[in-house]
C-alpha cells in the first residue's frame, strides 16, 4: 500500500534522529509498501532563520522570507535521503518545485491549489522511498512560497489526497491527541480516537498537535489520520468521523498567541468588519455590549498580528466612530471543545463552577456548537486550566 509519513522538526533536530527516521521508514518499504515521506525543519532551523532575517530588516520582504526559510526542509529531506541511501536502499529527496506543489502567491501563508504527482509516481514506480520538503510551495511565476507555521502537516495531508494514499502518519513528539498538552494539563489522558470537527477546533483553538489546515483538508478527502510518536512504537490516536454526532469531550487547548482588542464608541459594526476583512485580518469576536447610546465590542486576534491590526483600526477610528481602541496583551483563550457541547448541560455546569471554586471572572467568554472559550489573564491560565480540565474530566 501506499503512506505517507510526516515527522516534525523535534524528529529530525540531530543526526542520530534522523538516522533512526531511516530505520523506521526502511521497516516499512522492506514490508512492500510504497513511502512518501514530508519532513519539517530541524529544531528550532526556522526560528534562528527568521530572527536573522529581522536583524536585517524588521520589515523583510516576505517574498525573500520565503526564499530563506524553504531552504531550512530541503536540508532535513537531503539528510534523510542520505541516511536511507547508506543502508542501500534507495531514495530520493524533492523539493516542492520538483514536487508539483502548486500554490497560490500569498507568501508567508500560502494554500496549496494543485499537485501534479507525475514526478513522486515514476520514483516510487522504481523503488524509490520518495522524500518531500513540506511547509512549502511554488506559485504560477515559479516563486517559492510557504503554507505557514505548521504547514508540513498540510503538505502531508494534500499528497496523501492526491495520491490516493491509505493512511496519512503524522509523527511528532506525543505519542498522540491527548484531552490537553500533558506538559501544561496534569492528568491529561491520551484519546484512542477523534473525529476530524473536534480534532479542527482542538487545533484552530491553540492546540499543536495538528496544523488546522491539514484537519480540514484530510476532512475534505476523507483521508485517515493517525497521529503518533517518532520515539516509540506506542498506538497513536487516528482520526476519523467517529462518534460525529454523540456528545463527546475532546480536550481542553489553551493558546497564548493571541491578544485582545476592545473598540467603544458609537460604533459602525458593519464599516468596522469591512476595515478588518479589508485588512484580511483573522479574528474572532468574543463579546459585543451595547448600552443603547455605546457599543464595546472585544475580539480576538494573534499576537503576531498586534501591530498592524492597531495601525489599521487607528487609522478608520473616526470612519469607524470609535472613542477608544486598546488591547490585552498579556492573556490566554482557554477552550472547551467536544461535540454538542453547547448543549450538554452537566459540562456547562462543571465549567462555571470551577471558575465560581477559584473565583476567577473571564475577560471575555464565546460559544459555538462544538467550543466554549474563555479570555483569562496569562499567568493565571495554567492554573485554570488544571482545575477545569480537573473538574470536566475526573468528577
Amino acid at each position: 500500500m501506499l503512506i505517507v509519513q510526516k515527522y516534525g522538526g523535534a524528529s529530525v533536530a540531530t543526526t542520530e534522529r534522523i538516522i533512526n527516521i531511516a530505520k523506521k521508514v526502511i521497516e516499512n518499504h522492506n514490508r512492500g509498501d510504497q513511502v512518501v515521506v514530508v519532513l519539517s525543519a530541524k529544531g528550532d532551523t526556522t526560528d534562528d532563520l527568521i530572527n536573522m532575517a529581522k536583524e536585517i530588516d524588521e520589515n523583510v520582504s516576505k517574498r525573500e522570507l520565503d526564499m530563506l526559510i524553504s531552504t531550512g526542509e530541503q536540508q532535513s529531506a537531503s539528510f534523510l535521503a542520505m541516511a536511507i541511501q547508506k543502508f542501500g536502499v534507495q531514495s530520493i529527496s524533492l523539493n516542492s518545485y520538483q514536487a508539483g506543489i502548486l500554490t497560490d502567491s500569498n507568501h508567508s501563508n500560502s494554500r496549496i491549489e494543485s499537485i501534479n504527482t507525475e514526478r513522486i509516481l515514476r520514483e516510487l514506480e522504481k523503488n524509490q522511498i520518495v522524500i518531500i520538503t513540506g511547509f512549502q510551495g511554488i506559485d504560477a511565476e515559479n516563486n517559492i512560497t510557504t503554507l505557514g507555521r505548521g504547514g508540513s502537516d498540510t503538505t502531508a495531508v494534500a499528497l496523501a489526497a492526491a495520491l490516493g494514499a491509505e493512511v496519512c502518519e503524522i509523527y511528532t513528539d506525543v505519542d498522540g491527541v491527548y484531552t490537553a498538552d500533558p506538559r501544561l494539563i496534569s492528568g491529561a489522558s491520551k484519546l484512542e480516537s477523534i473525529n476530524y470537527n473536534n480534532m479542527l477546533e482542538l487545533s484552530s483553538q491553540g492546540a499543536k498537535v495538528l496544523h488546522n489546515r491539514s484537519v480540514s483538508l484530510a476532512q475534505k478527502y476523507n483521508v485517515k489520520l493517525v497521529i503518533r510518536s517518532s520515539f516509540n512504537n506506542n498506538e497513536g490516536t487516528f482520526v476519523d468521523n467517529s462518534s460525529f454526532e454523540k456528545q463527546d469531550i475532546s480536550g481542553v487547548a489553551l493558546n497564548s498567541s493571541i491578544a485582545v482588542i476592545f473598540v467603544k464608541g458609537s460604533l459602525r459594526f458593519s464599516r468596522l468588519i469591512s476595515v478588518l476583512s479589508f485588512g484580511k485580518i483573522a479574528f474572532d469576536m468574543v463579546s459585543f455590549l451595547n448600552d443603547g447610546e455605546q457599543s464595546n465590542i472585544g475580539f480576538v486576534i494573534t499576537k503576531e498580528s498586534l501591530k498592524e491590526v492597531m495601525q489599521i483600526l487607528d487609522e478608520y477610528k473616526a470612519e469607524i466612530n470609535a472613542t477608544e481602541i486598546y488591547a490585552h496583551e498579556d492573556v490566554c483563550k482557554i477552550s472547551i471543545v467536544g461535540t454538542g457541547i453547547t448543549s450538554n448541560r452537566a459540562i456547562v455546569s462543571k465549567l462555571f463552577q470551577a471558575l465560581r471554586d477559584i473565583s476567577v471572572i473571564p475577560i471575555c467568554i464565546s460559544c459555538s456548537e462544538i467550543a466554549l472559550s474563555l479570555i483569562v489573564d496569562n499567568n493565571q491560565a495554567s492554573f485554570i486550566a488544571n482545575h477545569i480540565h480537573e473538574r470536566i474530566f475526573t468528577e
